[in-house]
C-alpha cells in the first residue's frame, strides 16, 4: 500500500489533504502535537523518518502580521528552517520518496493588483511570509533536482472550505450569522480563490509531474459574489458600508495612525487580483469546481 507523509495535517488545508490521501494510502501525520503519528518540531532540527511514497509539506506559519523582529524571524524559523530540516531528514533515507509536494502561496509574487498573473512573474514579495515561502520554494526545488525526485510546488490564493474555516472566511461566516458582517463598499473587485477539497483531490492524482503551478477556480469571484452566496446559504442578509464612507476613513487613516485603515488598504480592498492556472490545467489535469457552486454543495452537506 502506498504511504504519504503530511506535515501540517491537523491544520485547515492539511485536514482535507489527509482525508483525501487516507482513502487510498497509509497516511502519516507529522507535527508538534501528540495527535500526530510523528511528533516533531520541524524548526528544531533533523529527525528520523520512515520511507514513504509521497511527501506533502503543508506545514508553515501564515495568517499573522509580525510586529517585532523576533516575530518576523519566526516565519523563517518555521517556513525556511523547517523545510531545510525536513529535506535533510529525507536525505538520510535509504529510499527517497517518489514525489515531493510543497504548498506555497501567491503572496510570493508581492502584488496587490493584477489580472491573469502567470507563474513566470518575478517574485517580489517583501513581507516575512512571502520571503520565507520564496526561499523555501528554492530549497525544495533544488533538493528535487539534486536527488532526481519530482517536485510539485503549488502557489495557492485564498483557500475556501466551510469545514473549520480560518481567517477572513471564518470572520465573514460568523459575522453573517450574528449580523455583524458589513461588506466594505460594493465588493466588486475579483480575487482568485480555490476549494480546499479540490486541492486535496488533485494531490492524490500526481505521479511523475513536476513544476510550479498556480491553482484557482477559474472564475475569480468578487467579494460581493462570495458573501452573497454564503448569506443565502445561511438565510441571512448582507449589509454594506457605503463607498464614500470607506474613502473618508481611508483618507483619515493616512493622517491618523490610530485608524487601522488608509488609502493603501482601500486600494488593496477594491483592486482586482487574479492568477492564471492554465499551466496546471494542461500539465496536471487540474479541473476545479467553481467556488460559488462548491460552497452551496458544502453547506447542503452540513
Amino acid at each position: 500500500m502506498k504511504s504519504a507523509l503530511i506535515t501540517g495535517a491537523n491544520g485547515f488545508l492539511g485536514s482535507y489533504i489527509a482525508e483525501a490521501f487516507g482513502q487510498q494510502s497509509k497516511v502519516l501525520k507529522l507535527g508538534k502535537s501528540k495527535s500526530n503519528d510523528i511528533v516533531a518540531d520541524l524548526g528544531s532540527g533533523i529527525f528520523e523518518l520512515p520511507e514513504v511514497s509521497t511527501v506533502i509539506h503543508n506545514a508553515g506559519k501564515a495568517h499573522a502580521i509580525p510586529k517585532t523582529k523576533s516575530e518576523a524571524e519566526e516565519f523563517f524559523q518555521v517556513n525556511v528552517r523547517g523545510t531545510q530540516n525536513l529535506l535533510a531528514s529525507l536525505q538520510s533515507l535509504a529510499t527517497l520518496p517518489e514525489r515531493l509536494i510543497y504548498i506555497s502561496s501567491v503572496s510570493v509574487y508581492g502584488v496587490d493588483q493584477g489580472i491573469d498573473i502567470k507563474e513566470n512573474l518575478p517574485l517580489k514579495g517583501e513581507t516575512p511570509y512571502a520571503l520565507s515561502k520564496s526561499e523555501a520554494e528554492i530549497n525544495v526545488r533544488d533538493w528535487g533536482v539534486q536527488n532526481q525526485v519530482p517536485v510539485v510546488i503549488l502557489r495557492l490564493p485564498l483557500v475556501i472550505g466551510i469545514r473549520n474555516p480560518k481567517g477572513n472566511l471564518r470572520a465573514m461566516i460568523e459575522g453573517l450569522k450574528n449580523g455583524r458582517y458589513v461588506r466594505p463598499g460594493k465588493g466588486l473587485a475579483k480575487k482568485s480563490m480555490v476549494m480546499a477539497s479540490d486541492v486535496a483531490e488533485l494531490l492524490t492524482t500526481l505521479e511523475k509531474q513536476s513544476g510550479t503551478f498556480n491553482l484557482t477556480d477559474g472564475h475569480h469571484p468578487s467579494l460581493a459574489e462570495l458573501d452573497t452566496v454564503i448569506a443565502v446559504c445561511l438565510g441571512k442578509p448582507v449589509k454594506a458600508l457605503p463607498e464614500i464612507l470607506l474613502k473618508v476613513a481611508a483618507r483619515a487613516g493616512d493622517y491618523l495612525p490610530v485608524i487601522p485603515f488608509n488609502s493603501y488598504g482601500y486600494s488593496k480592498m477594491t483592486s482586482t487580483l487574479t492568477f492564471n492556472d492554465d499551466f496546471a490545467r494542461k500539465t496536471l489535469g487540474w479541473k476545479p469546481r467553481g467556488v460559488l457552486d462548491a460552497i452551496r454543495d458544502e453547506f447542503e452537506k452540513l
